[in-house]
């Protein structure tokens, strides 16, 4: 079990993207949400007006959809900030 702190989290992420990039830079997220045409809008309207690739792709049984998004955004602080967008959505799991 992860005890880490969302913060702690972020922070470090944060360093590491520094660290690991030149920005502005290319992002590539990747999120896992149950097929519901809701969630998934909403996802969507998470990235809506940023310039974002969005590619989706359902599951074998089609219970699940995986969301692969590719934007470019500034500074690691933009890519932070759409992990908490995100993750106020419930049942989307970051990868």
């Amino acid at each position: 079990m992860n005890t880490e702190k969302p913060e702690e989290f972020y922070e470090r992420l944060r360093v590491q993207l520094e660290d690991s990039s030149k920005w502005p830079s290319n992002y590539l997220y990747k999120f896992i949400v149950l097929t519901d045409k809701e969630k998934i809008r909403q996802v969507h309207n998470v990235f809506d007006n940023t310039g974002a690739v969005i590619d989706s792709k359902q599951s074998k049984n089609g219970k699940y959809t995986s969301l692969s998004i590719t934007v470019n955004l500034k500074n690691p602080g933009e890519v932070i900030a759409k992990y908490k967008a995100v993750g106020m959505i419930e049942g989307v799991i970051s990868l």
